[in-house]
């Protein structure tokens, strides 16, 4: 049967529109250079839907990721941090959580994983996920904006190097348990000791600077690897070897430390 010329025009429109709307290829022709029908054009709601937009995945960073961490300690399949970093470790754990529960091993946080984690945990305290340090510094204390100070906040858990008013380092640090606190209020550091081993309690102290008694400012190898999972017996621990090391190298005797709530 002979197709009017109309006919072929009137498909061959039709195909060009479709093209040009949908962005696919054009029919196949046959031998007589006409388009073969049906034709079938692929749009994106016919093409399945086989992927899972991830909430987390390695690179990230920030709370949410801290959170993670956080929760992933609960459940024992992180020992480190929390960081707020997704690094190698973390990508490692989540993808043993999600082994363990029949999930597929991405290693990367989904929608279905982190219901599930959420149904196994509690929400972190502050504490929690900050166990490891890296947390805000708290404003410094009035008495903190003159001079050569080292400003020491117990609410937030850190220490400000200042120089008239500029804090030049900030550090973790970690206080005196419940029966042996850290002194509160204004001193001078009045004895440096980069080797320092305690006489009393028979534990190194390495780049201790003294300022009240024998509480020191000082390097802890416990709050390094156990975070504020433990306390000092009165002494302000640092975690972060380098910056002590640098602190000690600035501060000299005579000068202050604030040590506030």
């Amino acid at each position: 049967m002979r197709i009017p010329g109309s006919t072929v025009a009137l498909f061959a429109s039709a195909a060009a529109l479709a093209v040009a709307l949908g962005g696919c290829k054009p029919p196949p022709q046959g031998a007589d250079g006409k388009p073969q029908y049906p034709v079938h054009f692929d749009t994106p709601s016919a093409r399945p839907h086989t992927t899972t937009r991830a909430l987390f995945s390695r690179g990230d960073s920030g709370t949410g990721v801290r959170e993670l961490q956080a929760r992933l300690r609960q459940v024992q399949w992180l020992n480190d941090g929390p960081t707020g970093e997704y690094d190698d470790l973390t990508e490692q754990a989540v993808s043993g959580f999600q082994g363990k529960r029949g999930l597929p091993r991405t290693g990367r946080v989904d929608n279905v994983t982190w219901q599930r984690l959420l149904a196994m945990t509690h929400r972190p305290g502050r504490w929690e996920l900050y166990l490891m340090g890296g947390q805000p510094a708290a404003a410094p204390d009035p008495r903190c904006l003159t001079g050569r100070v080292l400003c020491v906040s117990k609410t937030s858990r850190t220490l400000r190097w200042m120089i008239d008013g500029r804090t030049l380092t900030t550090v973790s640090v970690r206080f005196g348990s419940q029966y042996t606190p850290t002194r509160e209020g204004v001193f001078s550091i009045y004895w440096k000791s980069r080797h320092h081993v305690s006489t009393l309690y028979d534990s190194p102290m390495p780049y201790a600077m003294f300022f009240s008694g024998g509480q020191a400012i000082h390097y802890s190898y416990d709050f390094a690897a156990h975070g504020y999972a433990g306390g000092s017996h009165g002494c302000v621990n640092v975690r972060d070897e380098g910056a002590i090391a640098s602190l000690f190298a600035q501060v000299r005797n005579g000068d202050r430390v604030v040590v506030y709530r």
